[in-house]
C-alpha cells in the first residue's frame, strides 16, 4: 500500500514541479519526448524539428539558423519549436507563430506574398538598374571622339 502511494506520488512529482516552476504541461511533455541525446524520440518529429530550425534565423546572430546557433535565445526558440511539435502543431502553424511574434526577418526564405514582394524583387530591380546604367554609360562613351583622331579644323 505504501509502495503504491509512493509510486503515485513519484508520478505526480514532475507535474507538481512543473506547476511550481511555472513550466506548462507542454514543456513537460516535450521534455518527456526527448531522449538522452536531446533528440525527439519520434524520428518523424525529429526530422520536422531539424527542417524547421534550419529555416528559422537566429535573431541575435542574424546569419545563422537557430539550429546552428549557441545563443540562449536560439536555444529558447528551439525549445519552443520542440514543444509546439510535441503538442501537434503543423509546420505552417509554427512558422506563422514565429513570423507573427518576430516578423518576416525570422525566416530565411519568407513566402512570396504582397508584403514580401520588395524582399524578393529587390535583387532583380538592382540588376535591371545596373544594366540600364551600364547601357547608358557605354552609349555615351561610344559617341565620344577617340583620343587618337585628329581634331577637325575648320
Amino acid at each position: 500500500m505504501l509502495a503504491a502511494a509512493l509510486l503515485t506520488m513519484g508520478a505526480a512529482l514532475p507535474m507538481l514541479a512543473a506547476v511550481t516552476l511555472g513550466v506548462g504541461p507542454a514543456a513537460l511533455a516535450a521534455a518527456a519526448a526527448v531522449d538522452a541525446n536531446g533528440q525527439l524520440e519520434d524520428h518523424v518529429l525529429q526530422a520536422r524539428f531539424e527542417h524547421i530550425t534550419q529555416q528559422l534565423r537566429c535573431l541575435v546572430c542574424q546569419n545563422e539558423s537557430i539550429a546552428d546557433s549557441n545563443v540562449e535565445l536560439a536555444s529558447d526558440l528551439r525549445r519552443q519549436v520542440r514543444e509546439m511539435l510535441v503538442a501537434g502543431k503543423s509546420d505552417d502553424a509554427i512558422f506563422d507563430f514565429m513570423t507573427d511574434r518576430y516578423g518576416e526577418f525570422v525566416r530565411f526564405n519568407p513566402p512570396l506574398e504582397r508584403k514580401t514582394l520588395l524582399i524578393w524583387g529587390a535583387p532583380f530591380i538592382m540588376l535591371l538598374l545596373g544594366g540600364v546604367i551600364i547601357y547608358r554609360v557605354a552609349r555615351r562613351r561610344s559617341r565620344m571622339p577617340l583620343d587618337d583622331e585628329p581634331a577637325a579644323r575648320a
